[in-house]
């Protein structure tokens, strides 16, 4: 991205080359909302559209293994969840592998089906647990940190509860700090 005036439509050509004969463009491109972006240079892209189009840049690169770190970084809440979606659905329906570094745990819960878990003290001891199924890595995640997740009835977007509320009190004694069903 050296030359800020170039389209980023042109870019991503040179990224990943007929780009727009791939069959997994019009997802892609839907699902990361780059329509109204691609003719702007890519000086005059904001954080948020310049991560779109580098998030589409790699998923139109046919891979076994993405590697992917804070794909949603820059993006507001609904960018966030529509590209976690769409990771997810590209990375299912190639039948390829991700590995995403992600701090948002909401955005994990959108995009993973299973989780490596990083416990420990930054910068000076860490320990990594799994890979393992969703609902033990959350639960261990979530214990570790004293935090327990429900989901919002309307949106199924997850929540965060109280600490000491009667959902919290009640998660904790049944040991399940991720999305308990009791």
């Amino acid at each position: 991205m050296k030359n800020p005036e170039v389209p980023a439509r042109l870019w991503l050509a040179k990224e990943a080359p007929n780009y727009s004969d791939s069959p997994i463009w019009p997802d892609v491109s839907s699902g990361l909302g780059l329509q109204q972006v691609l003719d702007k240079g890519l000086g005059e892209l904001s954080g948020g559209e310049l991560q779109r189009v580098v998030v589409a840049a790699a998923l139109l690169r046919k891979a076994d293994l993405y590697v992917l770190d804070e794909p949603m970084a820059y993006l507001d809440v609904e960018q966030r969840i529509a590209v976690a979606k769409t990771i997810r659905r590209i990375i299912e329906e190639s039948e390829s592998a991700a590995l995403i570094v992600e701090h948002d745990i909401a955005m994990l819960d959108y995009m993973s089906n299973s989780l490596m878990v990083f416990l420990g003290e930054p910068g000076v001891k860490g320990e990594a647990q799994g890979p393992m199924d969703m609902r033990s890595g959350m639960n261990a995640f979530l214990k570790w940190v004293d935090v327990t997740l429900r989901r919002e009835p309307k949106t199924g977007r997850p929540r965060i509860n109280k600490p000491g509320s009667v959902l919290d009190r009640e998660q904790k004694e049944a040991g399940e700090y991720y999305y308990y069903v009791g």
